[in-house]
């Protein structure tokens, strides 16, 4: 197994269906949180945590992510002429160099589980991470995947991105039940997708960021349909637990649920009152409305 973490999957086959009718024929990945859409966010962190194959596993409806993430001529053309710098530079800066971006067709939306199996080609043997846009995580020091790569290079096992959320709130994610290891750091001895609350292990949830070994591919492989009908990445992290340590780790930062529409608002107006050109206008405007 090759010990380096160069590859990051997206699963981004998903309806969207919580913010129709916006994603009837746009992707929830390219909603925008102020300037930059979703998916824009996932793929700058899993930059700056050294990956640089970016595996998107995508669906039929959502070519506009292709478009996003290839190089746009006629804009660059356009922009050079009229001697836009600085937006010729923002463009160009969307595709780095030396970072590649795949695009994997999932046939049908059957779970978590299924869309990330679909990666396995391109993957190979090599541990990976996984990045869900949804989950926007805001670390204005060290992002989310960079501080589990970090762990991963320590430890050589797969890593969980873990947060506690309220225990009425398990229902809605895979809970996982826990031993210390170090300061946020636990090993991970049991974990159950949405559990109801009173029977949920523990509330520390298990929130869009992965990284996992290889091993995953062979379990996903022999995991029947879970939770929803669907094929759940968490079935398959539970059978792992059988032949590997798996941590999970609370990584340093703000998460935003952005799968959610009140997430999605409170993303927006926060992270707009920190943007260099119009956070200053913006936080007098809201003072402003509040006063009205």
């Amino acid at each position: 197994m090759n010990k380096v973490v160069r590859k990051a999957v997206f699963p981004v086959a998903g309806l969207g269906t919580r913010f129709l009718p916006a994603t009837k024929a746009s992707p929830k990945e390219m909603l925008p949180i102020v300037d930059k859409p979703l998916i824009q966010y996932a793929v700058e962190e899993a930059v700056e945590a050294g990956i640089t194959e970016m595996v998107f596993v995508t669906g039929r409806t959502k070519n506009v992510i292709m478009d996003h993430f290839d190089k746009a001529y006629e804009m660059e053309t356009e922009l050079e002429k009229r001697g836009k710098e600085a937006l010729l530079n923002l463009v160009r800066s969307i595709t780095p160099p030396g970072v590649n971006y795949i695009f994997i067709r999932q046939a049908e939306a059957l779970g978590l589980g299924h869309a990330v199996n679909c990666a396995k080609s391109v993957v190979g043997n090599e541990p990976f991470a996984v990045i869900l846009a949804d989950d926007l995580i805001v670390n204005e020091d060290t992002g989310g995947v960079k501080q589990m790569v970090r762990l991963f290079n320590e430890r050589h096992c797969s890593v969980l991105g873990v947060e506690r959320v309220p225990q009425q709130d398990t229902q809605s994610y895979g809970i996982v039940k826990t031993s210390p290891v170090a300061d946020r750091l636990s090993k991970v001895d049991l974990i159950v997708e949405k559990p109801k609350p009173d029977v949920a292990p523990s509330n520390l949830a298990v929130v869009g960021r992965y990284i996992l070994t290889p091993a995953i591919f062979d379990k996903l492989a022999n995991t029947g349909r879970g939770a929803g009908g669907e094929i759940q990445l968490t079935d398959a992290i539970s059978d792992l637990l059988m032949d590997e340590t798996v941590l999970a780790y609370e990584f340093h930062g703000k998460r935003y649920d952005c799968g959610s529409k009140l997430g999605y608002l409170m993303a927006t107006v926060e992270q707009g009152l920190k943007h260099p050109e119009v956070g200053v206008d913006f936080l007098e405007y809201l003072e402003n409305l509040k006063l009205g």
